[in-house]
């Protein structure tokens, strides 16, 4: 009889142990889940010195304030610059609307929009909608400022989504 008592005993012990653990599991997923959805500014400046305006030119990125973009990643242009004479002809207009792969790395790529206007790319827009990778549910929203005319800077907004791994 003390046998059947242990036996009980262990069975109830583990079930105790298993309804615990579930517990504690089902009380960690929202906060995955939070995080998993975080947000904040987005700033991050490149190096533009290696665009040449033709299809698949990039800039480098040489700081930025989220883990996920590094320095030394690289937005490409798909498209090329366009140039036109200013109205007037008071010199040339070189206007960009391109898609853009932001490349991190094999496998953490994102991809969106810029589009870039008056002379020397002053400033513009540029929206990334989503990624891979490191950079699944990636969201962004920035405008781009020349600081020199070789470097530029993305200040905005991002969000990550939830994965959908």
């Amino acid at each position: 009889m003390p046998r059947n008592s242990a036996s009980k005993r262990n069975v109830i012990t583990i079930f105790l142990a298993l309804l615990v653990l579930g517990a504690m599991t089902l009380a960690l997923k929202p906060r995955a889940a939070k995080a998993d959805e975080r947000h904040g500014d987005l700033h991050l400046v490149k190096n533009c010195s290696t665009y040449t305006g033709a299809a698949g030119s990039f800039c480098t990125f040489t700081s930025s304030n989220i883990p996920e973009v590094t320095a030394g990643s690289k937005v490409y242009y798909t498209q090329a610059a366009v140039v036109s004479a200013a109205p007037g002809d008071e010199g040339v207009n070189i206007s960009l609307d391109s898609n853009i792969v932001l490349f991190v790395g094999d496998n953490d790529w994102a991809t969106g929009r810029c589009t870039l206007d008056t002379i020397g790319f002053d400033s513009g827009l540029c929206t990334i909608s989503d990624g891979t990778g490191a950079l699944t549910g990636f969201h962004a929203r920035v405008l781009v400022s020349s600081t020199d005319g070789a470097n530029y800077t993305w200040a905005g907004t991002y969000s990550f989504g939830p994965r959908n791994d």
